[in-house]
């Protein structure tokens, strides 16, 4: 079992549940979304990617980052590579926090309970909120988190309009991301306390702090 790998890198996590913990980040390559706003298109174009096993990428872990045991499997997207549900099992078996990130388009439902899914909603900016699997939505749990990323005020709105519809913020925490540099985070920050939902303002700490 192979897994196409563009990267891997230790940083302190910038976003949802596990924001400011130092994490070990696994990036998969490869996505089936083009999001117009996308700050990894590395991940997804050319052919800029290593094939490993998960067994490799678990070494690399324990030989330098095992005092860590926080990881994010990020992308891309993840779960176009069925191995990544090898990995995440190799990881779960040492009492790692595994955190998965992802577009929200592809099914979810053979995702270990152990896992924290971190979520996409594309909004309407995105160009691909027509590959929403709202049947996702099913499968969070309460340590769960969904990700709005807001480009303008229409997406402000249509996120609402869909949290609303699904009743999700009884189900898990609703982030909501500003696309930089299109929408600035104080006038997200202004729109959240307008209508008085506990939604969360997530900036993004490792641009932030300049780190990747």
């Amino acid at each position: 079992m192979s897994l196409r790998l563009s990267e891997i890198f230790f940083s302190i996590q910038g976003e949802g549940p596990l924001v400011g913990f130092p994490t070990f980040f696994v990036r998969l390559y490869g996505c089936n979304l083009n999001c117009s706003w996308c700050d990894t298109p590395y991940a997804r174009e050319g052919d800029r990617y290593k094939v490993v096993t998960p067994e490799e990428i678990l070494k690399i872990w324990k030989k330098s980052y095992v005092e860590i045991p926080y990881v994010t499997i990020t992308g891309g997207e993840p779960l176009l590579q069925r191995e990544s549900l090898k990995l995440i099992h190799l990881f779960l078996e040492r009492k790692v926090k595994v955190l998965l990130e992802t577009n929200g388009s592809l099914e979810i439902k053979e995702v270990p309970k152990e896992v924290l899914i971190v979520m996409d909603v594309k909004t309407p900016s995105s160009g691909m909120s027509h590959y929403n699997y709202f049947e996702n939505f099913k499968y969070l749990k309460e340590e769960d988190a969904l990700k709005f990323v807001i480009k303008d005020k229409g997406d402000f709105d249509w996120s609402l309009e869909i949290i609303s519809k699904f009743d999700l913020l009884k189900r898990c925490t609703c982030f909501f991301s500003p696309a930089s540099p299109y929408f600035s985070p104080k006038e997200l920050a202004q729109l959240i306390l307008e209508i008085r939902k506990p939604l969360r303002l997530q900036i993004q700490l490792h641009k932030i702090l300049n780190l990747k």
